[in-house]
């Protein structure tokens, strides 16, 4: 990170330096952490400059020039979902910063790094990382509130590796080491980058007819064929379009079967490779086997790093998820398909949080991924696999061809819990309890040896509505879930309880849908203080349906596209999150509102069947200080408990 660095180890220059809007944390639970380590066991000399000023070029000069190219990433969160709320108002705290400071990175932090990147030298640019990942074709940015081209182009970049790109940038830097960047890298899995033309022995296919059998088994049978996108011009001037494109995307995501696409900008073709394929076990044991440090660097003097002290003592044991849904980016990210790492280096890497975290109590805090009960869960036919389109392994429900065997897991709790000197190994990744369901087993393990009080566990919703657009299950598989644990809790002579999270305005929802939803909560007890309003992430499908008011789920053709209404307005917004804290009395006064336009005044009330009283505590309805307040002057005997939620 520094020319002392350098200079004690013989170093001249750096083969590779990489740019990232975190804070260096040397774990494999942090991107440039692997991607450096990685490049590192491959004989290449690494330089990292982390969160560096990016109003002049000097800061990028600390390393001096690199041989062969500056790697450009915003961290592990898209520099705008870091900064700005889903009321797109400013944080003032970052996880990814030493001391939780807000404003060390820029907005559209991979932009104005690499510019900054050609400032200071003349070099190529390969761009990584959540942020170019999913912004890698012409995508919906809700901070701006328009269509913007690839990053790609914006960066002014050579190249893009998107999803977990540990194959093509072994594969990448090598190239380049041997031939420089001026080279087709079309044969390479995971990547982007632009042409001028369709290159010879090419053809392309429309996406028009995606959905269509026959042009389905047509394209099947041919090699050299890619989908071509409607251009950036096109799904920026219209939003049933954009609509298609999203569904096209999506519904090439499979590595088994995917064709490249292609995407005109301007007189530039934009040209991304098929998704990487699934790395094996032995593979993702290699990435997590490396020796990393397991700690900030040192020049942080220290300091706390929030997202360091969140998962310093976790383990990641999978990546990828098979869930769809429509609102996370973790499937276009990390893919659909389980990739899951043995149970013997996921044991070693236990033994080494016990053995070199500073501090080490004898407790992991998490043992799981982007979800806790899909380790090793896959296809039961591997040519089925290959061949499917559909968007999700679980809805409308679980598909008969998955295999939803919690036995590999639940042994593998075992063995961890056994180490010696650990005394308590947590789940603290979300539990997809729909899977869970089918091995009450699981949930007893679960249960009587890794929950701490509370489970976190998301149904979303409520209504079939939004739970249709989101791609999540009816509540009534929530209810089985809660039953099957509640039982398990008794048994084990334990008090817990479950934290369900819920969303707000997601398109698809009616005002009607969150009353229900909080008429639910009040009967379920459930009193949420911290809820979640939905926030339009780059390339996710509800992003689609958000931007375009079409749902990209079903065909989208010009005439009969399936529409969905969006929930925009501020006002609307603030409606449907304040129908979450129906008990919070600084809602009350919108609430009533809301009610008597609706034709439910009857839900006004004191008794135990109403939503909210007609009476107001004093000093409260207003903001700012009169929620405190009005909790200080209530009334005797109305208690402000939370049973569920905290």
């Amino acid at each position: 990170m520094g020319r002392e660095e350098m200079e004690a180890l013989g170093w001249d220059s750096c083969d590779v330096i990489l740019v990232t809007g975190d804070a260096y944390i040397d774990h494999p639970s942090f991107g440039m952490a692997i991607i450096g380590r990685l490049l590192e066991a491959q004989g290449f000399r690494v330089g990292i400059i982390s969160q560096p000023d990016w109003r002049d070029a000097s800061a990028f000069k600390a390393l001096g020039k690199p041989n062969l190219y500056f790697g450009v990433t915003a961290g592990n969160m898209d520099s705008m979902v870091n900064r700005y709320t889903s009321d797109r108002k400013i944080r003032h705290n970052d996880a990814y910063t030493a001391g939780g400071e807000g404003g060390k990175r820029p907005d559209r932090a991979v932009i104005v790094y690499a510019q900054r990147c050609r400032e200071a030298y003349d070099v190529p640019i390969v761009l990584g990382g959540i942020e170019a990942s999913l912004r890698r074709i012409a995508h919906y940015d809700y901070w701006s509130d328009k269509v913007r081209r690839s990053i790609l182009f914006d960066a002014k970049a050579d190249l893009l590796l998107y999803g977990n790109a540990e194959r093509a940038l072994v594969e990448v830097t090598h190239r380049i080491a041997k031939g420089g960047i001026n080279q087709d890298f079309s044969d390479v899995r995971g990547v982007a980058f632009a042409r001028d033309k369709l290159p010879e022995g090419w053809s392309e296919a429309p996406a028009d007819d995606i959905d269509s059998p026959e042009e389905g088994r047509a394209r099947r049978g041919e090699e050299n064929i890619a989908i071509r996108l409607p251009s950036f011009d096109q799904v920026a001037a219209d939003k049933e379009t954009y609509a298609r494109a999203s569904r096209v995307l999506h519904k090439e995501a499979n590595p088994g079967h995917a064709r490249p696409l292609i995407q005109r900008h301007g007189d530039r073709e934009l040209w991304v490779t098929p998704p990487p394929i699934p790395l094996t076990t032995p593979e993702m044991d290699a990435v997590y086997d490396i020796d990393y440090a397991r700690a900030p660097h040192p020049s942080y003097n220290g300091a706390k790093i929030p997202a360091w002290e969140m998962i310093r003592n976790s383990v990641t044991i999978m990546r990828g998820c098979f869930g769809g849904c429509s609102f996370c980016s973790i499937t276009e990210h990390e893919g659909r398909v389980i990739q899951s790492r043995s149970h013997e280096s996921i044991l070693r890497e236990i033994e080494e949080v016990r053995d070199k975290t500073e501090g080490f109590t004898g407790i992991i805090s998490d043992i799981g991924g982007p979800t806790a009960n899909m380790y090793r869960m896959a296809c039961k036919d591997k040519e089925t696999e290959s061949l499917c389109r559909r968007p999700s392994c679980v809805f409308p429900d679980v598909c008969k061809n998955l295999n939803t065997s919690h036995d590999s897991l639940i042994e593998l709790y075992r063995k961890a819990r056994a180490i010696p000197g650990i005394k308590k190994v947590f789940v603290a990744s979300g539990v997809r309890y729909d899977l869970a369901v089918k091995s009450p087993a699981y949930i007893k393990e679960l249960v009587e040896h890794h929950v701490g009080g509370y489970l976190k566990i998301a149904p979303e919703h409520t209504e079939e509505g939004p739970l249709s657009k989101m791609m999540k299950p009816g509540i009534g598989t929530y209810d089985r879930f809660k039953q099957l644990f509640d039982a398990a809790a008794r048994a084990a002579k334990k008090e817990y309880y479950l934290i369900p999270y819920f969303i707000a305005a997601h398109p698809g929802t009616t005002d009607e849908d969150m009353m229900n939803l909080a008429l639910w909560l009040k009967k379920n007890g459930y009193r949420a203080d911290q809820v979640q309003t939905y926030l339009p992430s780059p390339m996710a499908l509800s992003t689609a349906m958000y931007h375009s008011g079409f749902n990209p789920l079903k065909p989208v053709r010009r005439g009969s596209s399936e529409a969905v209404d969006a929930v925009k307005g501020l006002r609307q917004r603030r409606l449907h999150k304040a129908f979450l804290r129906y008990h919070d009395p600084e809602n009350w006064p919108m609430l009533r509102e809301a009610l008597k336009a609706m034709g439910r005044a009857d839900l006004i009330g004191p008794g135990k069947r109403h939503l909210v009283p007609v009476w107001q505590p004093a000093g409260t309805g207003r903001g700012g200080e009169g929620a405190r307040a009005g909790r200080k002057h209530a009334p005797q005997g109305r208690k402000f408990v939370t049973k569920g939620l905290s």
